[in-house]
C-alpha cells in the first residue's frame, strides 16, 4: 500500500491511497475499492471525498491538435467528517461503470492509445486536492467483442485508438471512442481504413463505421458511413451479417449516419 501525501493547510499533510479491488471491468459493472486515509499533525474536517473517472481526449482547435483530461463521471463517497490527527480511517465505494466507457483493454491487455482512469479528490481545509491517477482498465461488453471478433475474422487489422472531443447522436458523453483498422484483404479494394465507434446502452449497442472509400477514375476518395444495432443477445453469427451488410452497403456508397 503505497500513501501519498497531501500537504494540508497549516503544515503537516494528511496521507491517502486508493486500492481498486478491480480495476478490470466492463461497461455496466460496479467498480469497487477503498480510499484510505490517515490524519496529519493536526486535527481537520474533510469536507467529501470524491472520485472522478477521468480520460485522455484528443481536441482539434482551428490548425492545432492537443490532448487534455476530461472528467466524465464524479462521484462523492462520503460527506464531511473529522479526522484526527494521525488518526487512519478508510471509506470503501462501489460505483457504476457508465454504458458509455470506452474500451481501455481487450482479454486484460491495454489497447494502445488509450488512457482511463480513476482520481481520488480530498477536499480538506477549504481545498480540493486531486491526486495520482490509477489505471482502470475497461474491457468489451460481449457484443462489442461479437463486433471486434468479426472484423478479425474478416482480416481487419488494429491500427490504433483514441478519443475524440464531441457528441455524437444517441450519446451522453462530451467524447467519443475511435477504434481504427487497417482494411482486410476482401474490402482492401473499397477502402483505405475503417474506424468504428461503439455507443453503448444497457439493452443494446450502436455500431458506427467510418471508412475513407477510395477514389476512382473520375472520383476522388471521401468518407462514407453506416450505423446499425446490436442487441445483448444477438450471437456472434448475426453480429458479422449485421457488419457485412453495413460493409456492404459503404461499398457501394450508401452507407448513411
Amino acid at each position: 500500500m503505497v500513501f501519498r501525501k497531501l500537504m494540508a493547510a497549516f503544515g503537516a499533510g494528511v496521507e491517502v491511497d486508493t486500492v481498486l479491488l478491480n480495476s478490470n471491468v466492463r461497461p455496466g459493472e460496479t467498480l469497487r475499492g477503498q480510499v484510505n486515509f490517515r490524519g496529519g499533525g493536526s486535527d481537520y474536517r474533510v469536507e467529501g471525498i470524491f472520485i472522478d473517472f477521468t480520460a485522455v481526449v484528443e481536441v482539434e482547435s482551428g490548425d492545432n491538435e492537443y490532448k487534455t483530461t476530461y472528467s466524465f463521471l464524479r462521484k462523492q463517497i462520503t460527506g464531511s467528517f473529522h479526522l484526527a490527527a494521525g488518526a487512519p480511517q478508510s471509506a470503501p465505494f462501489e460505483i457504476p461503470v457508465p454504458w458509455e466507457t470506452p474500451i481501455s483493454a481487450i482479454g486484460g491487455h491495454p489497447l494502445r492509445g488509450m488512457q482511463l482512469g480513476v482520481s481520488t479528490e480530498l477536499s480538506l481545509a477549504g481545498a480540493l486536492d486531486k491526486g495520482d491517477l490509477d489505471a482502470l482498465f475497461v474491457n468489451p461488453l460481449p457484443a462489442q467483442d461479437h463486433v471486434l471478433g468479426a472484423l478479425d475474422n474478416m482480416g481487419f487489422r488494429f491500427k490504433k485508438a483514441d478519443l475524440e472531443r464531441g457528441t455524437l447522436r444517441g450519446s451522453q458523453m462530451p467524447f467519443f471512442q475511435e477504434i481504427e483498422y487497417y482494411v482486410g484483404p476482401e474490402y482492401s479494394r473499397h477502402f483505405n481504413e475503417l474506424e468504428l465507434t461503439f455507443i453503448a446502452g444497457p439493452r443494446s449497442v450502436d455500431v458506427i463505421l467510418e471508412a475513407d472509400k477510395r477514389g476512382g477514375f473520375l472520383s476522388s476518395s471521401h468518407d462514407t458511413y453506416n450505423r446499425f444495432t446490436v442487441r445483448y443477445d444477438d450471437h456472434p453469427g448475426q453480429v458479422e451479417q449485421s457488419l457485412r451488410a453495413g460493409l456492404h452497403s459503404m461499398a457501394q456508397h450508401r452507407g448513411w449516419f
